[in-house]
């Protein structure tokens, strides 16, 4: 892994009227970091995921995202990213191949590009002769695994995949991480949100997440070690007792 920081985050915080839901929060990621942004639902992962992509302004704090400040140069921001939510991202009344055209002119790719690009996933894919198939008609894994490879169509520095393993069976979340090791290892920084802590084992850091706090931040090797837990779940149930007892 390379040590070149491409997100900086310092005391960034994200309020709704009297409602704090990213509570300055700090950390960086390096190049190629799998980076395990972790928490139960509602804790503020996609709040702060939104800030980083330039989707959302922050009340406050700073943020940088592949060298562009997230408050003057959120475009710049989009063109060095990609990113993949829940529901993939696709469009499901298009072909594959109108999918991958799609987001690789949206990334602005060239059309001598966007048609080596699609060759290439097709058959990466194994999806050769399923070019012209309704999105809607590939099973859910194959649905999961083109939109992530078409959210690095254009090799970002960055993918922010939010929650993208939801509601797929442990095989084919297996696999899916298969993808992202291969992304890190072309220098692609990861960064992934999640309720499931046992993901946390695969990635290289992971922040924890309570009511809008990043209550830690280390390798899951040295969270375990450190809350004397045999598992990521065991560490966040002791964080998030630990959070409650504080607000009583």
């Amino acid at each position: 892994m390379q040590t070149d920081k491409v997100i900086s985050v310092s005391n960034l915080t994200k309020k709704f009227g009297d409602f704090t839901a990213v509570d300055n929060i700090s950390f960086d990621c390096v190049k190629g970091e799998i980076f395990g942004f972790l928490g139960a639902n509602g804790a503020g992962k996609t709040t702060a995921m939104r800030m980083l992509c330039g989707l959302s302004l922050p009340t406050s704090g700073e943020a940088s995202v592949a060298g562009f400040d997230v408050y003057k140069e959120s475009e710049l921001i989009k063109k060095k990213i990609g990113y993949m939510s829940q529901k993939f991202s696709l469009y499901e009344d298009l072909t594959v191949w109108e999918n991958i055209r799609f987001y690789a002119g949206i990334y602005g790719l060239s059309d001598s590009n966007i048609r080596e690009k699609s060759r290439q996933l097709l058959t990466e894919l194994h999806l050769e002769g399923q070019e012209n198939a309704l999105v809607r008609s590939l099973p859910l894994g194959w649905k999961q695994k083109l939109a992530f490879s078409v959210a690095i169509v254009h090799n970002p520095a960055i993918v922010f995949l939010d929650e993208p393993t939801g509601g797929v069976d442990p095989i084919t979340r297996r696999e899916f991480w298969g993808l992202i090791y291969e992304a890190s290892a072309r220098d692609i920084t990861v960064f992934v949100t999640t309720h499931y802590m046992d993901e946390a084992e695969y990635c290289n850091r992971v922040s924890i997440m309570v009511d809008g706090k990043i209550e830690a931040l280390d390798t899951p090797a040295n969270l375990k070690q450190h809350y004397n837990a045999d598992s990521m779940d065991e560490v966040f149930l002791h964080l998030a007792r630990t959070a409650t007892r504080s607000q009583d």
